[in-house]
């Protein structure tokens, strides 16, 4: 899973950058609201975390931003102000759950948990299951009635990506981004190859029709009906 960090105070970042890495998620960062707001428009990350207090635009301006544009995913403020006002404002703005500084490292990660799970991407175990099809995120690969699928890193990455959103449109250009990174020196039909990859591993079980063609836009996973 893919988190972006937007926090000013280069010691609070790289703390908290450091720790989720630890835990096995891939991390992006930003230093200020506008790198930050920019970042989270590429729409490549499951959950947000962001300072209130930023320079160039503050945190409650971003959530109002990504939110008025559509954006669903969960959203984790973080802030030194700690009154109810502070609060109130923060949640109203559309953030999904608010934390005080200085906090603990365990409650920031069950923090995380929970709202993953609550926007139904993450199960109890910390595992993904669509399908028929479940995840492992800790070992890094995909199970099919307890049979290891095998999934190369990109593959799995793929695979992980359209199941945290299933029944939607991924564009190969938001998939590129993912899995690949923005700068990355590649052309974007990589993206094509990688899922042909991804359904020959699927084909021994009848499972590679999950993984649909959306002509002219991408791909989604889904239950044809």
């Amino acid at each position: 899973m893919r988190i972006l960090v937007i926090e000013d105070d280069n010691v609070v970042r790289e703390a908290i950058v450091s720790l989720l890495i630890e835990e096995n998620y891939i991390v992006d960062e930003a230093s200020t609201g506008e790198d930050g707001l920019s970042a989270a428009d590429q729409e490549i990350h499951d959950l947000l975390i962001i300072d209130i207090m930023l320079p160039e635009i503050n945190g409650i301006d971003i959530v109002k931003t990504l939110r008025e544009t559509g954006c669903t995913l969960p959203i984790l403020l973080l802030t030194a102000l700690d009154s109810v006002d502070d609060r109130v404002i923060g949640l109203e703005s559309g953030a999904d759950d608010y934390l005080v500084k200085p906090f603990a490292i365990r409650e920031l990660l069950a923090r995380i948990k929970a709202l993953l799970r609550r926007k139904g991407n993450l199960l109890m175990d910390g595992g993904l299951s669509y399908g028929g099809i479940s995840l492992n995120t800790k070992i890094r690969d995909g199970y099919i009635d307890d049979q290891p699928l095998g999934l190369g890193a990109k593959e799995y990455d793929i695979l992980e990506f359209l199941m945290l959103n299933k029944n939607q449109i991924l564009t190969r250009e938001q998939i590129f981004d993912r899995i690949w990174g923005y700068d990355y020196n590649a052309a974007i039909q990589i993206v094509d190859l990688y899922i042909h990859y991804l359904r020959k591993k699927l084909v021994p079980y009848e499972f590679d029709t999950l993984i649909q063609t959306v002509r002219g836009t991408g791909f989604s996973l889904r239950e044809k009906k």
